[in-house]
């Protein structure tokens, strides 16, 4: 008997996995403006949180497309199954030309330490590994079991250059991007017949909550700047104009895949 999951009928929509700040935000609503998706936005906000979430939602609905958010746990498989039922009937037999992975939360705690409460925990490290990487699996699992990936279905995960360079404190967050940069590669290895493809995209460093949280991020973004050659920061922009470019049919994007891609002006050229 063939398991393989029915072809969607088209490929109408955008899963954004952190879709109410920075990367994910920005993508969200360039993938409704310049590739004519409409957006399923995944993410984990409070009452209290100063975000981009009314603004994307007015970007997207302001280009005629659809926008269903989902304020959840991305990382709890109950929640996940629940939403992804419930954004399949929404679909109504369409598909997902993007999915993107830009899930930031986990530990930024050292490792070695005099007391034992100030370093990282097995559940510190456990917690960080499973949202920043490993649920990226989970929900492109899930997602293909129901019939929403397809031929010419991109999938994209948000990596940095944590993931090959030490930045103080960030040890469990540079093991989910290195680990997440692997996930892409086996994801691209066992689509490569099926025509969807998986890229990891490197951003230069960025102004956003994510990365302000980091201690020391002031000294960072010095670096940053001293250190790209293009004389400025990345911004959100440049990586959703990036991923929205990829996602447009005929865009020549179908044999990119398995890659880690540098959308940083040059930034990690310069050492």
């Amino acid at each position: 008997m063939d398991n393989t999951p029915a072809e969607p009928k088209s490929l109408e929509w955008a899963l954004v996995l952190g879709s109410s700040s920075g990367f994910g935000a920005a993508t969200a609503a360039a993938l409704a403006e310049q590739a004519g998706l409409n957006i399923v936005g995944v993410h984990m906000r409070r009452p209290t949180d100063q975000d981009a979430f009314e603004e994307t939602k007015a970007r997207i609905e302001a280009a005629g497309r659809k926008y269903i958010p989902f304020n959840m746990n991305a990382a709890n498989p109950d929640r996940r199954a629940d939403a992804l039922d419930k954004m399949a009937e929404a679909m109504d037999g369409s598909g997902f030309r993007v999915i993107l992975h830009s899930l930031a939360f986990g530990t930024l705690k050292p490792y070695i330490t005099e007391a034992v409460e100030d370093g990282i925990t097995p559940a510190n490290m456990d917690m960080t590994l499973d949202v920043m990487a490993h649920s990226l699996v989970y929900w492109v699992q899930d997602a293909y079991r129901r019939g929403l990936l397809g031929k010419g279905s991109r999938i994209f995960a948000m990596t940095s250059s944590g993931s090959h360079r030490i930045i103080p404190t960030y040890g469990a967050v540079s093991a989910a991007k290195a680990a997440l940069e692997s996930h892409i590669r086996q994801l691209a290895a066992e689509f490569a017949t099926s025509g969807i493809t998986a890229n990891a995209i490197c951003a230069g460093v960025t102004d956003t909550p994510a990365l302000r949280r980091i201690p020391g991020s002031d000294r960072i973004v010095e670096g940053a700047l001293s250190r790209n050659p293009s004389k400025r920061l990345t911004v959100p922009n440049d990586i959703a104009n990036f991923i929205s470019l990829l996602a447009k049919p005929g865009s020549g994007a179908d044999w990119v895949t398995g890659n880690v891609i540098f959308v940083d002006g040059g930034e990690d050229i310069m050492g």
